[in-house]
């Protein structure tokens, strides 16, 4: 019996034929298993047949761009998607991340480089690190079940995305705790994120508009100017009592 680990699928769209060779070639290296598309059609035939377990996908391509691809990936499913932008396409990036793309690669980029993304974007969608489960009541409107990776606000379960769970998980299991940037950072992207603080401030922005009933003033995520963020202590807080 073959004991050997499967690879990790990695399905490269981009209209790039050269650049979409040499990345399969570093990927391949590495211990990837790489498919390819050209186009969005492309794209969504090969995400059924093979089920990878990433995609990389190019912003610019000519019929369905990036964009739309991520759309329709999105529609069928949660697998982890990497951006490959232009340089300098702030927009993109932000518009990829809102979209619901995991982490983006600005072109040019180095092997290294990509592939420590990749790695970074696999290791946070595992999410086995957790120590602390059960359900946590943090007040008659939020309830959190880490058992079950379930938000419910106000009676509704609410739909999260595995870096904004992540995210949420990291700030209860501290709750009362300020957490700068650097460890937000660390603990929710890993030590490859270090230079990409804007991270924080999208994610913790997206998280606020899912759990907060009023997200211009946070009273589950607080802001600690210049130093980070903090969960509100619900162990010590009676916020039932407070709540609308």
């Amino acid at each position: 019996m073959d004991a050997t680990p499967r690879k990790n699928r990695i399905l490269v769209v981009d209209d790039e034929k050269g650049l979409v060779k040499l990345i399969r070639l570093n990927l391949e290296h590495d211990g990837f298993e790489v498919f390819e598309a050209n186009n969005g059609a492309q794209a969504m035939d090969r995400l059924r047949a093979v089920l990878p377990d990433l995609v990389l996908l190019d912003v610019m391509m000519p019929d369905l761009d990036g964009f739309q691809v991520l759309r329709m990936i999105r529609e069928v499913g949660s697998t982890p998607v990497i951006m490959l932008t232009a340089k300098g396409e702030e927009n993109d990036k932000v518009r990829g991340l809102e979209l619901g793309a995991d982490d983006y690669v600005t072109k040019p980029f180095s092997p290294r480089e990509l592939t420590s993304r990749i790695r970074a974007v696999l290791r946070r969608g595992s999410f086995s690190d957790q120590t602390d489960t059960g359900k946590i009541d943090v007040d008659g409107r939020l309830q959190i079940d880490f058992d079950r990776h379930e938000v419910w606000v106000d009676g509704e379960l609410v739909q999260l995305r595995p870096t904004e769970y992540r995210l949420l998980y990291h700030l209860v299991k501290n709750a009362g705790w300020v957490l700068t940037h650097d460890q937000i950072l660390s603990k929710v992207w890993g030590y490859e994120y270090e230079d990409e603080p804007h991270y924080v401030r999208l994610y913790i922005n997206y998280l606020r508009k899912k759990i907060e009933k009023d997200p211009a003033n946070p009273r589950y995520i607080l802001t600690e100017r210049g130093v980070g963020y903090r969960f509100v202590d619900y162990r010590r807080e009676n916020l039932a009592e407070k709540a609308d």
